[in-house]
């Protein structure tokens, strides 16, 4: 019997999918059963609802495509919705962790069962392009929520979660900092791929940029050690108001998972309870304390722009890339990415292959890095999917990069990430820029 050419196409579409499952697996493989429910906090989401979630999202989409699809169970979809209004009441994001029911064995009967519908439907349907998107925006989507929980495993249970993988980091020479300069002028920024992208990527636009200089690093723990012995915490000049109030109502006084042991700053993370590793780039710091650091130093952060031009211009072929090294995928040989299983950030100057053409480095993977930039639609955004990414497009802050936890397949140099000013318990650090 002869496949139908159209449906033959849907091969890789298929093997996609059963890699990003199988990579969502993976993360939960070495979990007890009683860890699947815990949600340690408001803004994370016990494992269980994860593992959910991600299933019920095909069940969405395929929805729209087929409109004659019929969704599991009531139940699931009203406790699996995070915020889609159009599929009813969302359940209370805070309150995930404090039913039992649907059970941690019913959610894993939920997601093979939906393996079974998402892989006959591909394999039965001839897909249009519209349709192979949505259905790959699923995968995307799946990336997200994996590095997701891989931030709230390491809230739940940081130097106790066993993964299936774990890779020796290479240990690097002390590496100087230097900034470099970036020629200003007419940038055009956004996605120019073929590939995936999302609707927030679009379209490429041009932009104006000033010369300015920028960090070839993020900034280390060393660094930033520096602006916590300079009473950065108790200073509060290099804060904003609303930052301010965040320090003295929280009481910060350093990055989060940070604590004082013996008069020595240690942190707390998958990696064990550690000396805070000098080389390393500072990790778990909000937007408001990477601000105020650039204050103290008298820098600034970078826009979105600016970071996206040190990332992937090249200036002396007048051409873009999607990745400061070129076009081609990332290896664990260019970055430090959730596939490289280091399960935290590599020291400054471990991947000198994923240095861009402005030579900065470290752009992509280790920590997701701060941006001055306000979360809103590029000029001329149209929105690819009803009530996703576009619903946050208030009082949020981008950032750019990826961290060690994101899939290689979700990162791009144009990809945007975006978050509350206050938050910190995303893998989130920063470079920082000077005028000239």
């Amino acid at each position: 019997m002869t496949l139908n050419p159209e449906l033959q196409k849907n091969n890789e579409l298929l093997q996609q999918f059963k890699e990003t499952r199988n990579r969502t697996l993976e993360l939960v493989k070495n979990l007890e059963k009683d860890d699947f429910v815990v949600q340690t906090a408001p803004y994370m989401s016990p494992p269980k609802w994860h593992i959910g979630h991600v299933s019920w999202i095909y069940e969405a989409i395929i929805s729209k495509i087929d409109k004659n699809y019929k969704f599991h169970s009531k139940e699931l979809s009203e406790y699996l919705n995070s915020y889609y209004q159009q599929f009813g009441l969302p359940h209370d994001k805070g309150l995930r962790g404090i039913i039992s029911r649907p059970t941690t064995n019913e959610i894993f009967q939920y997601f093979n069962t939906i393996n079974q519908k998402v892989e006959k439907f591909i394999e039965t349907h001839e897909l249009n392009d519209q349709e192979k998107k949505l259905i790959i925006t699923g995968f995307h989507h799946e990336c997200q929520h994996q590095e997701l929980l891989v931030y709230d495993l390491q809230h739940l249970l940081a130097e106790q979660y066993l993964p299936v993988r774990k890779n020796k980091k290479s240990i690097q020479e002390n590496k100087q900092k230097e900034f470099v300069k970036i020629k200003g002028g007419i940038f055009e920024m956004g996605y120019n791929g073929k590939e995936f992208s999302y609707d927030i990527e679009l379209p490429e636009h041009k932009t104006y940029l000033e010369d300015y200089e920028i960090g070839i690093f993020p900034i280390t723990n060393r660094e930033y050690l520096e602006f916590m012995n300079d009473g950065g915490y108790e200073t509060y000049k290099y804060w904003l108001s609303d930052g301010w109030e965040k320090v003295k109502s929280n009481n910060w006084k350093s990055p989060m998972y940070w604590e004082k042991i013996d008069d020595e700053w240690y942190v707390r993370d998958f990696l064990g309870i550690r000396k805070i590793n000098p080389n390393e780039p500072v990790c778990h710091v909000s937007y408001y304390e990477a601000d105020a650091y650039c204050k103290w130093s008298g820098k600034r952060l970078p826009t979105e722009a600016e970071w996206e031009k040190a990332a992937c211009w090249n200036e002396t072929k007048q051409e873009k890339t999607i990745f400061p090294w070129g076009n081609n995928s990332p290896t664990e040989e260019n970055c430090n990415l959730l596939e490289s299983y280091h399960w935290g950030c590599t020291e400054i100057g471990t991947y000198p292959s994923g240095k861009s053409p402005s030579g900065c480095e470290q752009m992509i993977g280790d920590v997701w890095e701060w941006t001055s930039s306000e979360f809103v639609g590029y000029p001329g955004f149209k929105t690819g999917f009803d009530e996703y990414n576009d619903k946050w497009f208030t009082n949020q802050k981008v950032l750019r990069g990826g961290s060690f936890g994101t899939p290689k397949m979700s990162i791009r140099g144009s990809y945007r990430n975006f978050f509350r000013l206050d938050e910190r318990w995303l893998f989130s650090g920063f470079r920082c820029v000077e005028n000239t």
